[in-house]
């Protein structure tokens, strides 16, 4: 168990060495990324995981040559349909001949985003982004159908904060006072990433990272208090709908679907509006799942270290 803390803990500082390798490319928003998600939410869900496993491997029957199997395969093809691809960082490939120049050049007369990657991920590549925040949906509600938990009694909902955390008075006063800065940060990446690094994506993950310290601190009961599970399920799937909502609207007003334009009489205008909303979608979405996720984490914890009082 201390082996596999270690490795958590060194994937995460790998991570925040990744970031800071990224901050020096100038690729700003991508080092934004890595750190929200690479060296926060993931080692925290990591850590997470690892207050479900025992210490020991329990031995079993079952071999997994079928599944081994549909991995090489899947494997494999992946692997050969990648030799076709251009060699990695050559100047000859299609995306630095046609795709990127036309982002660099007419993003801002066509947008009207100052950041150039947000004016891609929501506007150019805005199918691609809708399919990004399915996966994360799909993958909250496979998490939630694995640990298959079940409701709380009366009888566990009050040992929900761990004795070692209850002594901890500083870090719990220190919470709370960063608490307040984490959020407010979180809405500024949010409404602010159209004109600087930031966006709905990395907005949900640092807000679902302050939701989580909180209830590290304080407790699970705490935080569904101020979160119910409910009503994070309910705003996980709203955020997919209004992300799908906005292009429905483009389509009822003539255009295409996800196209922006025709939600205002100027086109810039109406690239502003969608691009705000769909952010807004997303990040309701990534932190409604992130805290539904490490949610289920802490409560079978709780349940397993109760279930015998």
């Amino acid at each position: 168990m201390k082996d596999l803390f270690a490795v958590v803990m060194l994937t995460g500082i790998y991570s925040l060495l990744t970031a800071s390798l990224f901050l020096d490319l100038d690729a700003v928003d991508v080092a934004f990324t890595e750190a929200s998600v690479g060296a926060g939410i993931s080692t925290l869900l990591m850590l997470a995981t690892l207050k479900l496993v025992g210490r020991f491997e329990r031995h079993t029957r079952y071999k997994p040559a079928l599944a081994l199997g549909v991995v090489l395969v899947t494997g494999s093809l992946l692997v050969y349909g990648t030799l076709d691809m251009p060699h990695f960082g050559s100047a000859d490939a299609p995306v630095h001949q046609h795709v990127a120049p036309r982002y660099l050049n007419d993003s801002m007369a066509e947008i009207g985003v100052p950041n150039v990657v947000t004016s891609v991920l929501a506007s150019y590549r805005g199918y691609d982004t809708l399919g990004e925040i399915l996966v994360v949906f799909t993958a909250g509600i496979g998490v939630i159908s694995l640990l298959r938990v079940s409701r709380r009694t009366k009888k566990d909902s009050r040992k929900k904060v761990p004795v070692d955390m209850q002594q901890q008075i500083i870090l719990r006063i220190v919470a709370k006072m960063m608490l307040p800065p984490i959020l407010i940060f979180a809405l500024y990446v949010q409404f602010h990433g159209d004109y600087g690094p930031g966006g709905g994506f990395q907005a949900g993950v640092i807000f679902a990272a302050g939701i989580i310290l909180y209830t590290m601190l304080f407790g699970l009961s705490s935080g569904q208090r101020v979160f119910k599970p409910v009503v994070l399920e309910l705003l996980s799937a709203l955020g997919i709908l209004l992300y799908a909502g906005v292009g429905v609207a483009c389509l009822l007003l003539g255009g295409n679907f996800l196209e922006y334009n025709v939600l205002r009489h100027d086109p810039v205008h109406g690239q502003h509006l969608g691009i705000l909303l769909v952010e807004l979608g997303v990040g309701i979405t990534v932190a409604s799942v992130m805290i539904t996720i490490f949610f289920k984490f802490t409560w079978r914890t709780v349940k397993h270290k109760y279930k015998n009082e």
